[in-house]
């Protein structure tokens, strides 16, 4: 694998999960985890969640003091795709904006392979 990551992080979604992380009991380690798993409503979801422990196949990407782990599988899923923080009136979120998905429902979360 190249050094060049195909997923990237915003400078919104790295300052939101600085601030996720701070404010954890326990936040030494702590990295947001995406990944991708069959389901949703479009056959693919989203999940992110904080995480301690590292795999062996997760990909690390760091942004402005965040840290953000990918497994591979995920990862070939989000190739070219952009993790971003959005705070609007009807709520804030974690999205990605991901090119590869052909279409996703309205909440953002799950999205279908063309």
């Amino acid at each position: 694998m190249s050094d060049t990551v195909p997923f990237s992080v915003s400078a919104s979604a790295a300052a939101r999960i600085r601030e996720i992380i701070a404010a954890q009991p326990d936040p030494e380690g702590l990295a947001l985890r995406v990944a991708v798993l069959a389901g949703g409503c479009n056959g693919f979801q989203y999940q992110f969640k904080l995480e301690r422990d590292q795999a062996a196949d997760d990909v690390v990407i760091e942004r402005d003091g965040a840290r953000v782990f990918v497994d591979t599988t995920s990862l070939d899923l989000l190739e070219n795709a952009e993790l971003e923080f959005v705070d609007k009136l009807m709520g804030a979120h974690f999205t990605v904006t991901n090119p590869n998905a052909a279409s996703s429902c309205g909440c953002g979360t799950s999205f279908s392979l063309a």
